[in-house]
Parts: C-alpha cells; structure tokens; sequence
C-alpha cells in the first residue's frame, strides 16, 4: 500500500513546478555553440531572480503539502495494533540505547495520538523521577510550547507530567510557571547543554531530511538552538527523530528548502539508523 501511495505521489510530483528552472539554450546558427541566452539587461537581472527564487519556494511547498497529504493517509490505515507494536519496539530501543542512557539533559516532544505520532510517554517517565529523593537519577527533560502562530516555540523544564496542561488544540505543553509561580527554565536560558532532541515528523528518509507538519517550529527552534551552542562553544546535541515505518521515505521524495534541518538519527520500529558522522560516532 506505501509503495502504491509514494509511487502515486512522484507521479503528482512530476507534474508540479520544477524547484529551479531550467536555464534556456539556443544552438548559434553559425558556429553550431550552444549558448545559454542572457537577460536583455543587468538591471533585470535581480527582479527575474526574485522570481525564479519565489516560483522555487512555492513549487517546493506544493510538493510538501502533497507529500504531507499521502502520509497522513499512510498513518490513519495504521491499525491499533501495529501503532502498538512500533510504538513499543522504538521506545525500547531508546531506553536500552547507552546514547540515551548516558544523556544527563534532553529536548523530548510530548506525544499526541490525535496526531498520530510515535508515543513518547515511557521515555518521559523515564526521564522524571519516580519518586522524592530520586532525583539523581532523573534527566533535565524541556518539552515544547507553542507561543504563537508565528514560529516562535520554547522548550520548557519540567519535573513531573503534572506540570503539563492542555492547550487551545488540545495538546499537552508546559504551563509557563511552576506551582509556586517561578518561571520555568527555558533551555535557551539554561547554564548547559542538552545532549540529545528526540523529534516527531511527518516524513523523513535515510539522508536525514525532515519533513515536518508545515508551521516551522521545530526548524525555527533547531536553528537557534544550534546557533547558541556555536556562540558558547557546546557540543552540538543529537537531533534524532521516531518514525513508525510508514514514514520512512525513499531518497529523493522528500523535498527541502534553505531552512530544513536535517536530523542526525532515526528511530524505527526495526532499530536506530545513524546518519550523520555524530551519529556514527555515539550511537555504534
């Protein structure tokens, strides 16, 4: 069924506006050259240029929209059990990893079955502590809150999942303060680094490009986080997404912009694929 709905869409792709024109030739009737036409005037040069470049962004939103399309209906004819059994394999291979062990500060997602994404809810109560007095063995966990429609998300600490509530779409996130009115941590804020991002997602291939929901907050969020940790000299943490089998797509589907981030690793149901050099590195 995967197969049909991703050949189905590379044949919807075809049809949308190549990401770039192509430049346009002509054979010189003389000399038999090939000479690649050039624009009447320099000063028409930056407007055809602007152009082009809006004409690339919107035919790669095209296909991401239709990509987007195919995948949710991918998901949606996930049966219970399968969600069940993916969701597990994927979580237990987080647990027993020695990279997620050996993690003392992480950015994780809450997630949302309405949403269909990989559960997340072992990995947090992992990551909180159980009890009182427990607390060494808990990991500084930030999960994400969404401040507007305009990009802007914040990873939030928490200590216990009573520190979630619900938002206007229903979705759990972090209230702004703790009970006794402080400000919570904000990982942006926070004194050191987070070693490791566990990422959901639309869409994502062997290469690591991401496929996201299409609000960009996730890739607005990376690219300052990554930006922090060049200006104080951190390590840059591991960007490692979950992705049930559905999800996974051949080389090349995925389309990109200038501001996808790609992610270092994927999760799946059948183990860890390290992707990037980091990866290589710490998750062998």
């Amino acid at each position: 069924m995967i197969k049909n709905a991703v050949a189905s869409l590379m044949v919807r792709l075809h049809h949308l506006p190549l990401a770039a024109p192509t430049p346009t030739y002509r054979r010189h009737h003389h000399h038999h050259a090939l000479r690649l036409l050039r624009p009447a005037s320099a000063s028409a040069r930056p407007v055809a240029a602007a152009a082009m470049s809006t004409a690339a962004e919107q035919a790669v939103a095209d296909q991401k929209r239709a990509l987007r399309t195919e995948v949710r209906k991918a998901l949606k004819a996930l049966s219970p059990d399968q969600r069940a059994s993916e969701d597990l394999a994927i979580q237990t291979t987080i647990l027993e990893s020695s990279w997620f062990k050996e993690s003392k500060r992480l950015c994780a997602y809450i997630s949302c079955r309405q949403l269909r994404e990989v559960d997340t809810s072992k990995i947090l109560a992992e990551c909180l502590p159980l009890n009182p007095g427990q607390e060494e063995l808990a990991k500084d966990l930030y999960v994400p809150r969404v401040e507007d429609k305009n990009r802007n998300m914040r990873m939030l600490r928490i200590t216990t999942m009573d520190d979630l509530v619900k938002n206007s779409m229903n979705i759990l996130e972090p209230s702004p303060v703790d009970a006794s009115g402080n400000d919570r941590e904000d990982v942006l804020s926070a004194s050191s680094p987070v070693d490791l991002f566990l990422l959901p997602g639309q869409a994502f291939d062997r290469t690591g490009r991401r496929l996201g929901r299409g609000g960009g907050y996730y890739d607005t969020f990376l690219l300052k986080y990554q930006e922090l940790a060049k200006e104080k000299g951190w390590n840059r943490p591991l960007l490692v997404a979950l992705s049930y089998s559905v999800q996974i797509m051949d080389e090349g589907v995925i389309p990109v912009n200038s501001t996808d981030v790609h992610i270092d690793a994927l999760v799946t149901s059948s183990g860890v694929i390290p992707i990037s050099p980091a990866a290589l590195e710490r998750m062998q």
